[in-house]
């Protein structure tokens, strides 16, 4: 009996409010079907798909990310927050209320992947920080991110988290 490689699918922060919403961006629309087949097909491959949601209260715009970025999204329990329709059925969600999910890390740890393969938003900011986070809880994991199933706040940021992390062992799709 041939043994199936135990692999994970993280799709991260595709929510409406990335996608179509206070922060959403030409890119993340324009790889909405592609993340939308990608699930598919990794659903009907047997492996587990997990997702990420970028989490935050009434009081973003007091917190060191909302001084930063003062623009008001994915706040708990508004349509903005939630995962963009027709991407989720009844996966696991990461409730997050900062880039990376140090909850995530632990599960993928605990899971014990061979292979852990990332897609979402936004390559240079969240999709990179749980890369690395995953990484970290998981040395030995190989670890992907599917370039053409990210975005990121730009196309050029989008090349440089890339880079960033392929110089990290960080396969590159």
């Amino acid at each position: 009996m041939i043994m199936q490689k135990k692999e994970c699918l993280v799709v991260v922060d595709m929510q409406n409010d990335f996608v179509n919403g206070s922060l959403g961006t030409a890119e993340a629309q324009k790889i909405f079907e592609r993340v939308k087949s990608r699930i598919a097909e990794a659903k009907g491959k047997g492996w587990d798909v997990v997702f990420t949601r970028d989490t935050h209260d009434e009081n973003y715009l007091e917190t060191q990310e909302g001084r930063n970025l003062p623009v008001e999204h994915c706040r708990k329990g508004t349509a903005g927050w939630e995962i963009a329709d027709g991407l989720r059925a009844n996966e696991r969600v990461f409730d997050k209320p900062t880039f990376g999910s140090t909850e995530l890390g632990e599960y993928m740890r605990d899971k014990n992947y061979e292979r852990v393969e990332l897609i979402g938003v936004c390559t240079d900011i969240c999709v990179i920080s749980n890369a690395l986070l995953i990484k970290a809880f998981c040395p030995e994991t190989e670890v992907c991110v599917r370039a053409d199933c990210c975005a990121g706040v730009s196309p050029e940021r989008h090349e440089t988290a890339l880079r960033a992390m392929s110089a990290c062992q960080i396969c590159i799709l």
